[in-house]
């Protein structure tokens, strides 16, 4: 759930500063996609941890 909400408030807030700042457009948008990754690679990883972890034991 926590990653969802991540997911969330980068698009808004990103969509938020495309809408003050358009001509900043390629800058945002490359921020959004790196903070997208970054969220979902770290859910992916707590995700996927504990079967890890359980697999060394």
């Amino acid at each position: 759930m926590g990653p969802g909400i991540g997911v969330g408030i980068i698009f808004g807030q990103g969509v938020q500063a495309i809408a003050r700042q358009p001509e900043a457009y390629p800058l945002i948008r490359q921020n959004i996609f790196l903070g997208f990754v970054l969220t979902e690679a770290l859910a992916l990883i707590g995700l996927v941890a504990p079967f890890i972890f359980q697999l060394v034991r």
